[in-house]
């Protein structure tokens, strides 16, 4: 009797899955863009990347000079078959041949390549790719094999969400009819068969700014106060994101694949966006991405997929001056690209996996941001004295946080003081734009910052 494929493709899933929860509770990574005229080199990327504790990037292209700078840095790269070479990879067997030897063979495994994202987002390709998405990836993955290194690197195709017809509530996500027989169940057969992952791109951010009167803030960025319940099945959502994800794997279920695993190959917040981009700012920016490091850390799965940690790799990593469109297209930055911090993410703690003690949860402080208006600061910091409420006892004349007297310093103590107060929630490191969040203990003089606890 034949067997059938889907029992093959369970048990395929099965170890899949228990090779990932042995190796982490979740892995974060960022999206290394340069669409832009004033990067830093290749090689000192590196440097940053190292200097910053991240250990896994994902390019949009091969570029020789970039995956060369990678070679023997210990960071694990997706790379990515451009949209306009579909068409001739799924035409031409040959070509697939000679661009995994020239692309990824040349560089592997000194560059740790571990993945090939065929494509990008191509169902919204304007110049209609979507017929040779699933062949190119067949022909990309056949070359693999050929040159046996089909074990090593994983081939997918990164997705956007508005390839679902439907994603709320969660557990009625479904694709677009039109994708599914054509593109959806012959990637996801091919995704099963080679054990490997589908990529989703997922912006909380998106969905937020266009609904904004429908969705709370608190909601999109990981808050506290925040949750939602999926009445048709009781599961319970703290976060936008985890309800976004949720409703792709109930789509994959609707077609018939329900052990297929997800990366998060996108996802972010942008600091800076037009007047229409509701929520576009830089502490919104920063509680995203600190809540989504949190949330991974956490080592927890979805509410449907609680036992499987989360992989996501933020987009992006620096400010790309040269990318077209609104505003925020060009903010979604965690760097700016003299290599300055647009805000704190705590990567060396995604890298290895640190916590707080008893919490397991990262720690943060927030401070004043070094090029906030003299005027601005001192009206912050006398709101959060007086009406806001916070403690600014030590920093009077004569007590133990006077020294340094500077209104940077005092400042800071202040706004931590209302932050920590306000259980570090989501909107109460802001004070108009004159504070940020950082993961780092402040240090000012002697004087010793409070925590939560």
């Amino acid at each position: 009797m034949a067997v059938s494929f889907l029992p093959y493709c369970l048990i395929l899933s099965f170890f899949s899955a228990i090779s990932i929860t042995q190796a982490s509770s979740g892995m974060i990574g960022v999206n290394y863009g340069r669409i832009a005229n004033n990067l830093p080199s290749p090689e000192n990327v590196v440097n940053l990347l190292k200097s910053q504790g991240i250990n896994r990037i994902k390019i949009y292209d091969t570029d020789n000079n970039v995956l060369t700078a990678l070679a023997h840095s210990g960071i694990k790269v997706v790379v990515t078959l451009p949209n306009e070479l579909l068409s001739r990879a799924a035409s031409h067997q040959s070509f697939a041949d000679k661009w995994v030897q020239h692309n990824i063979r040349k560089h592997f495994p000194a560059t740790e390549i571990e993945a090939i994202a065929v494509g990008n987002e191509v169902f919204v390709d304007p110049k209609n790719t979507t017929p040779y998405l699933v062949t190119a990836m067949k022909n990309i993955h056949t070359s693999l094999v050929k040159y046996n290194l089909d074990k090593s690197i994983k081939i997918s195709s990164p997705i956007a969400l508005s390839a679902l017809a439907n994603s709320y509530p969660p557990s009625s996500g479904s694709f677009k009819q039109e994708l599914v027989e054509p593109v959806i169940k012959p990637m996801l057969d091919l995704l099963c068969k080679t054990s490997s992952y589908l990529m989703v791109n997922v912006y909380p951010f998106f969905a937020y700014s266009g609904n904004a009167d429908k969705i709370s803030l608190d909601y999109a960025l990981f808050g506290d106060n925040a949750g939602t319940v999926d009445s048709s099945n009781g599961l319970r959502y703290d976060s936008l994101f985890d309800a976004q994800l949720d409703a792709v794997y109930a789509a994959m279920s609707a077609v018939g694949f329900n052990d297929v695993r997800v990366m998060v190959t996108e996802t972010g917040w942008p600091s800076a966006g037009d007047e229409n981009e509701i929520g576009a700012s830089r502490s919104n920016a920063a509680a995203y991405n600190l809540g989504l490091v949190k949330r991974v850390l956490s080592g927890n799965g979805t509410p449907l997929r609680p036992k499987e940690p989360l992989n996501v790799f933020l987009f992006a990593l620096f400010n790309e001056n040269q990318k077209p469109g609104p505003t925020s297209e060009r903010n979604y930055g965690l760097f700016y690209p003299n290599e300055g911090k647009v805000y704190d993410v705590p990567f060396a703690a995604a890298a290895n996996g640190d916590r707080d003690q008893g919490e397991g949860q990262l720690q943060t402080w927030c401070v004043s941001r070094g090029d906030a208006a003299k005027e601005k600061l001192q009206a912050a910091l006398d709101y959060a004295c007086g009406e806001g409420g916070a403690d600014c006892r030590p920093i009077q004349p004569g007590a133990t946080c006077y020294h340094p007297k500077s209104l940077e310093a005092h400042a800071s103590f202040a706004f931590n003081s209302y932050y920590q107060k306000n259980a570090r929630r989501v909107g109460t490191c802001y004070f108009g734009g004159t504070a940020h969040v950082v993961t780092q203990h402040p240090r000012y003089g002697k004087c010793k910052f409070p925590t939560e606890h």
